[in-house]
């Protein structure tokens, strides 16, 4: 909503005077600012901060009147009025200078600024003014607040008397009401019944006039709070009664917001009590509260002191509060916090030590609230003001922070928007990513009700969408600088908004507009600077397609219009379709082809849009559809917060007889001060068929009285696209609702078309709370979008000598980052509470295809598993089993359980594997799924709750699965849990794992602190756990105190599975296999294989098995060309049937058979056989012209007599 910007700027004064300011004050079009210090008043412009005129008071009159305390403005900027601590008012006028200034902007030679630009001087000059005492009032006691009231000025003293005070004619018109007079009650149903004060030392401390309910909020001296409101348009003690506040008793302060009817009151406790007026009864109504909890600030909670101001922002969206021990926090307007500095870096320099908080003495806020000027209450009392070398000025006490704000705060007709978009006063910040990535939207600008989400050959359903790829981005803002000529005669920025893609962006300043492309990275500017500046943007601006749509006051027609402007054609009024408006229009939206406007006489007027291709430069054209009156529901229109058009039906208009009507606008939705009202259509009558082919021409259905569906709303997001497989996600309404959270108004669908239930509702609204302020959601993807304030320190940049001079090192320096969070498993966990597993499952499996669905899983269970199991009273109705039981119906089940055990306590086990499922089962499940990475974790489970014979029965089952699967990583860690688990048995399983015996955890502990980190490269644990071909214990304590016998009896235990497992390779001739496993695990392969020569190694079929091992490893068959099988050795020993016995590759004993035929002798199965192939070698060289496949073909029926492990030696000799 608003986020800290950079670090505060401190003011530079150029007068002499020691005194330091007490009070600041800006002007109702915060264009300057007033600043009061003990004798002397100060009038500064706001942009820049520059001091125009100061009026400072003789010694004499000083001694008289008392130092300054307060200043009020009249309506208009042309008086102050100054209160003193002697009881006097002073009325200074401030007469216009016209054409005299003193500041004006230098530019250099060749500069494209104009100075003849209407209203140049206006924009970009300072003002000369001056200030002139006109009138010097007397009320005999001390002045305790001001307060201004159109052409009154009301004044409450410390007498116990309210004083009405014309700003003209202050004499004649002066009034004085005494407040123990004035009737209070708990309501004004009682009338005058109500009781009075009854003390004559009671007075009004504080008060704030609130336009919108028609009275004042005043706090009293003794703490009580309450609401005077006038019974008639005179404002006399006959026609006053008071309303009390009956749980308030240690009021401070108050401020009134007049957009959403709310009196924030501050107390002595260090809370904010927000009160609204109930409009039936008239009594004060409680709504919610603004406090800080113990769990985020547990040191400074209730150490804050009194509240002593309360500002609330220009645009009703955030109020600023301030403590009398220092610091300040931002809240929204229902109660999230946003900014606090009583924590953080505020609070704490980088090498520990506690700051001094910032103590505010005074603050107001600048225009647009891109500004927040506050009076620096330390600097007063312990800072002297010293000259800066440079501007020779002295440091004055007055801090400037900088906020930037999000676009829905001005511009409510984003929210059917998936980009963030933020405003500063110069520059917009937004989360699109980069443009040029988002060339295939969601949808297509000139196709929007065309489904969507259509999946390509290749996609995988997760990253199918542009919004979770662009939107998401990176962490970093696209910034994009607005065009200085613009923004010099255009400043403050009030409006802005993004198109759908997220392409294009429009701003509007105080005359007409301009937009941006951050495609071509181009601005584009009204050519015509005089249709510029006689065009005003009153009621916001939307995009349609590449139009944009914005309703404006024509200054030199004095007409209200709608206007459209083409993006790609030139900014001129010549290219605009304009349409008359009747009234003056306050807010904007656009749904699909239809513009709907609400108006000042609280009118909503609807239009229908459509696209005309002319030449060129095609045209969009505007025609009225209908008109709705509201002016029966809403008090004042100043109190509409937003106004949209919806698909959005109740249960009345969701029935499926007309299933054509999703596409339709069904019904607006109405914020009003936070309450939403929705308006649906009346289809209660006959229905109106479509015969005619054009949509504008027929009659639109009337509307149904309006229903309030929540309150203490701050923004509504709806979309207008559809997607069958998402029904619940975009037909839903998403409120944001300040410190509530958020809510969701969620259609319930029957499963597979079945008739629903005539008990079972249409529609449910669901909350939950999440940890960021919601900016924009993502429905497809079920994502909120947001941000966050951030900060770094500087500090250490600076010598402890000049600190104090430094805001650098006073303040960190203030940063706005962007962030998320996933909103589904709440969604599914109110539905679960509800009963409605059915609609939860439709809504869980049209989301399973999201990348982050088994988190979503993952954190349901364990927030539901938090909250029972640590629940210090007993649940009548545990939720946990029926969450159990809906994880089920997912093929993630068994992972999402033992994640959520492992990030879970060990206390809270018990309760978890109670409602899931005993994990000895789970475990099993695992391993008949062959998910072993899922049943490795269980094993730590396992370990904690059951005795260690369990743990190694099952250790061995997952050890063994592993062996056979060959994965290798499993298997190393195998082993350390096996080692662990007998370093030091216990018959009972360990009550908590902290609170184990020490030869019975360590091991363990030492496994679960390495953990089953299944993606660490084989090279890397090798080295870090020694795993040698001895297969010893890792180092560590628990491997000190295992004796020698356990240690050797389980290294027995360990090897014996170790050498069944090989056996087992070496009789199926899986050699590739056999040497892995060798490899990986350290396994001593060769003092093994003598061993079992004369077992396993045996060679029964030798054919079977060079066959085998050729296919094992990829090697070629031998290929013996028929000139080496037809040609005669040189002595005449071998025959040519050598050759085709070779060929036909029959079994070993025909080549034994054949070697005794042919003399050749039998080589003994010893190592010695090496001998025999080198003398056959050196016979083979003696052959002539032969090449290498007749040496093969030679040295296979040799090979027929040797042991086949020393074959394998040969092989990998070779």
């Amino acid at each position: 909503m608003y986020f800290l910007s950079g670090w505060p700027k401190r003011l530079l004064c150029p007068l002499e005077s020691l005194e330091q300011p007490l009070h600041i004050q800006t002007d109702p079009q915060r264009a300057f600012f007033a600043v009061l210090s003990p004798s002397q008043l100060s009038v500064w412009y706001c942009r820049p901060s520059v001091l125009i005129v100061s009026y400072k008071e003789l010694s004499k009159a000083a001694s008289q009147f008392g130092p300054y305390k307060q200043a009020e403005w009249r309506p208009d900027s042309t008086m102050i009025a100054v209160s003193t601590a002697n009881g006097y008012i002073l009325f200074f006028e401030i007469p216009s200078t016209r054409d005299k200034y003193l500041y004006e902007p230098m530019y250099p030679k060749g500069s494209p600024h104009l100075k003849g630009a209407p209203h140049y001087k206006e924009e970009q000059c300072a003002p000369s003014l001056s200030l002139e005492m006109k009138k010097v009032l007397d009320l005999q006691a001390s002045i305790t607040s001001l307060q201004s009231m159109l052409e009154d000025l009301l004044v409450a003293t410390a007498d116990g008397f309210l004083h009405l005070v014309h700003w003209d004619g202050m004499t004649n018109g002066r009034k004085a009401i005494n407040l123990c007079t004035v009737p209070f009650s708990v309501d004004l149903q009682s009338s005058r019944a109500g009781s009075f004060l009854g003390f004559e030392d009671v007075y009004i401390r504080d008060m704030e006039y609130c336009a919108t309910l028609d009275g004042f909020a005043v706090v009293f001296n003794d703490g009580r709070v309450g609401f005077i409101t006038p019974m008639s348009s005179r404002l006399t003690a006959e026609q006053l009664h008071g309303v009390w506040a009956q749980d308030v008793i240690d009021g401070t302060c108050v401020a009134v917001n007049n957009k959403y009817r709310l009196m924030a009151f501050g107390c002595a406790n260090g809370s904010v009590q927000v009160y609204t007026v109930d409009t039936t009864t008239g009594a004060m109504q409680f709504s919610h509260k603004l406090e800080l909890t113990p769990k985020q600030y547990p040191d400074i909670w209730n150490k804050t002191g009194p509240v002593k101001l309360i500002r609330w922002s220009p645009d009703s969206c955030v109020v600023m509060v301030t403590w009398e021990c220092g610091g300040f926090s931002l809240w929204s307007v229902f109660g999230a916090q946003l900014i606090c500095t009583l924590g953080g870096d505020f609070a704490y320099q980088s090498d520990g030590a506690k700051k001094d908080p910032l103590k505010i003495s005074s603050m107001t806020w600048g225009s647009e609230g891109y500004h927040l000027w506050v009076i620096d209450g330390n600097s007063s009392s312990n800072m002297k003001p010293e000259r800066d070398t440079y501007n020779e000025a002295r440091q004055f006490g007055i801090l400037q922070f900088h906020f930037i704000k999000s676009a829905l705060t001005v511009n409510p007709c984003m929210s059917n928007q998936e980009q963030v978009l933020l405003q500063g006063e110069d520059r917009l910040y937004l989360n699109c990513g980069d443009a040029a990535q988002a060339q295939s939207p969601r949808n297509t600008s000139h196709s929007e009700h065309k489904p969507t989400r259509e999946r390509g050959p290749f996609s995988d359903g997760s990253l199918d969408s542009q919004g979770l790829s662009t939107l998401l981005g990176h962490r970093h803002w696209h910034v994009v600088q607005i065009h200085s000529t613009y923004l010099e005669s255009n400043w403050p920025i009030r409006f802005s908004a993004i198109d759908k893609l997220g392409q294009n962006v429009a701003v509007v300043g105080k005359f007409g507009f301009a937009h941006y492309s951050l495609l071509t990275k181009k601005w584009k500017l009204f050519g015509n600077i005089t249709q510029e500046q006689n065009m005003m943007v009153t009621g916001g601006l939307a995009w349609w397609n590449d139009f944009i749509v914005l309703a404006c006051y024509n200054l030199n027609d004095r007409q209200e219009e709608l206007r459209i402007y083409l993006r790609t054609s030139n900014l001129d009024n010549a290219f605009a379709h304009i349409t008359k408006v009747q009234a003056d229009t306050l807010l904007l939206s656009v749904f699909r082809d239809m513009v709907i406007l609400f108006r000042a006489d609280c009118s909503i007027c609807l239009y229908s849009i459509e696209r005309r291709p002319e030449g060129l430069n095609p045209t969009a054209s505007i025609q009225v559809l209908q008109e709705v009156s509201m002016s029966r529901y809403i008090p004042h229109p100043f109190l509409v917060v937003s106004v949209t058009l919806t698909s959005v039906r109740t249960e009345t208009g969701i029935t499926l007889k007309m299933p054509q009507q999703a596409c339709e606008a069904e019904s607006i939705m109405l914020n009003l001060a936070g309450q939403l009202i929705m308006l649906q259509r009346d289809r209660s009558g006959p229905q109106i068929r479509d015969k005619d082919n054009n949509p504008n021409q027929r009659k639109h259905l009337p509307f149904c009285a309006p229903v309030v569906l929540a309150q203490s709303v701050e923004n509504v997001w709806t979309t207008s696209r559809i997607n069958k497989q998402k029904r619940h996600l975009l037909e839903a309404l998403w409120l944001s609702c300040g410190g509530a959270g958020m809510k969701v108004w969620l259609p319930l669908f029957p499963r597979d078309h079945r008739k629903p239930h005539s008990f079972l509702s249409r529609r449910i609204m669901l909350p939950f709370h999440i940890n960021i302020y919601p900016l924009a959601v993502l429905f497809e993807d079920a994502l909120v979008l947001g941000a966050v304030n951030d900060t770094v320190l500087y500090d250490c940049l600076y010598t402890q000598t000049s600190a104090r001079e430094h805001l650098e090192v006073l303040f960190p320096f203030s940063i706005v980052e962007r962030t998320s969070q996933i909103y589904l498993h709440h969604i599914l966990r109110q539905l679960l509470v509800r009963n409605l597993g059915e609609q939860a499952l439709l809504l869980a499996h049209s989301c399973a295809t999201l990348p982050y669905f088994p988190h979503v899983l993952e954190l349901m269970l364990h927030e539901v598993l938090e909250e029972e199991a640590t629940s210090r009273e007993p649940i009548p109705d545990p939720l946990l089993p029926t969450v159990a039981k809906f994880i089920t119906e997912f093929p993630l089940f068994l992972q999402t359980v033992v994640h959520c055990a492992r990030k879970t306590e060990y206390a809270l086990w018990n309760y978890l594997f109670a409602a899931v499922g005993n994990p000895k089962d789970l475990f099993e499940e695992c391993l008949m799924a062959q998910d072993l990475d899922t049943a490795a974790s269980y094993l730590i489970i396992l370990q904690n709750m059951e005795v260690p014979a369990v743990s190694r029965q099952h250790a061995t089952l997952l050890f063994n699965t592993a062996l056979e699967q060959g994965k290798w990583d499993l298997c190393r860690h195998m082993i350390r849990f096996l080692k662990a688990i007998g370093s030091g048995e216990t018959e009972t399983p360990p009550a908590t794992p902290t609170t184990q015996e020490p030869s019975s955890s360590s091991g363990f502990e030492f496994f679960r602190h390495r953990s089953i980190s299944l993606s660490q490269s084989a090279e890397n644990l090798h080295s870090k756990f020694n795993l040698t071909k001895t297969l010893s214990m890792p180092s560590g304590p628990s491997g000190k105190r295992c004796s020698k016998d356990s240690d050797c009896a389980e290294n027995m235990y360990i090897d014996m599975m170790l050498w069944r497992h090989a056996r087992r390779l070496l009789e199926e001739i899986k050699l590739k296999d056999l040497g892995c496993f060798a490899a990986q695990l350290g396994f001593e392969l060769i003092g093994w294989l003598c061993k079992e020569r004369a077992r396993a190694a045996r060679v029964e079929d030798f054919v079977f098995a060079l066959k085998k091992l050729h296919k094992d490893f990829r090697w070629p068959l031998p290929v013996i060309p028929a000139s080496s099988i037809t040609s005669p050795f040189k002595n005449g020993k071998y025959k040519t049937a050598v050759g085709e016995q070779l060929l036909k590759s029959q079994s070993v004993d025909t080549f034994v058979n054949m070697e005794t035929d042919t003399g050749v002798s039998n080589t003994p199965r010893s190592r010695s056989w090496l001998g025999a192939i080198s003398s056959s070698q050196r016979e083979i060289d003696t052959v002539s012209s032969h090449g290498p496949h007749m040496q093969d073909a030679f040295l296979s029926p040799l090979l027929s007599k040797v042991s086949f492990s020393l074959m394998f030696l040969s092989v990998f000799d070779r």
